[in-house]
């Protein structure tokens, strides 16, 4: 970061990045995004690269769609391996994060590199608040084999520098009832990163039997924050925001011109 800031920081980014912005898009100093960045230097074209030689040929993120994550789901591809970008495998089903560190050592785990870890109710109701757990650990007897990296997935974060192909942010959430909830240890799922998809390779009609089976359990909190919290957070997919704080009033503001609204 240091070095960052001595390259120019974002308003060097930003003008290394105006062929792709809405340069004429007003900001907050009330002159355009083109004219905020318009002195910015970039001092370091090692540490801050120009749009005619990336780090990567794609970005750090990808958004998948498919029948587990309807909302969406986040994968870090710059941190995954590049043969689990392309995966089919069985589901190996932690139902909450207690389960997942009961278990994931347990030598009689019926679990082997081609398995597809799923770890249930992280998200935002579940956990409750959406915790770093989605990169959970890679089962004991697999590392002793040398396996540094499987697929998993769950509706929870995690830090911005961990490494593995996993999948986060699924939407919406087990809690409530998302697909994420349906899934049972064997399923076989289906990650295709370069055609953004995530699928639960189980017959609709199985999975509409799973669902009218489903119920939620009981709430974390009975009252107070905890529970106005259970109440009004949002999914993942909607910025785990509180539902009472979503903008709805236009912005009024005054300038040289008088007043007007945003």
């Amino acid at each position: 970061m240091e070095d960052f800031f001595y390259a120019g920081g974002l308003p060097a980014v930003l003008r290394e990045l105006l062929p792709l912005l809405h340069g004429d898009a007003l900001t907050v100093t009330g002159k355009t995004l083109a004219e905020n960045v318009a002195g910015a230097e970039n001092w370091n074209s090692d540490v801050i690269r120009s749009l005619a030689l990336p780090i990567a040929p794609e970005g750090g993120t990808v958004i998948l769609r498919g029948n587990l994550c309807p909302d969406g789901a986040v994968l870090k591809q710059s941190a995954a391996s590049a043969q689990l970008l392309t995966h089919r495998g069985r589901a190996v089903v932690f139902e909450d994060h207690a389960d997942l560190h009961a278990r994931i050592d347990d030598p009689t785990l019926v679990v082997d590199e081609t398995s597809v870890l799923v770890l249930k109710r992280v998200g935002p109701k579940g956990a409750p608040g959406m915790p770093e757990w989605g990169a959970a650990p890679i089962p004991a007897r697999l590392l002793q084999k040398g396996v540094k990296d499987m697929v998993r997935i769950s509706d929870a974060r995690m830090s911005g520098t961990s490494y593995g192909t996993v999948v986060l942010h699924v939407s919406p959430e087990a809690a409530v009832g998302g697909p994420l909830a349906l899934v049972r240890d064997g399923d076989e799922i289906e990650l295709d990163v370069p055609n953004r998809r995530l699928t639960l390779r189980v017959p609709d009609e199985e999975l509409t039997r799973r669902r009218a089976a489903w119920t939620p359990r009981p709430p974390h909190f009975e009252r107070g924050y905890g529970r106005l919290f259970l109440d009004h957070v949002l999914q993942a997919h909607q910025g785990v925001d509180f539902d009472f704080l979503v903008g709805k009033t236009p912005v009024r503001f005054e300038d040289s011109a008088g007043p007007s609204h945003a």
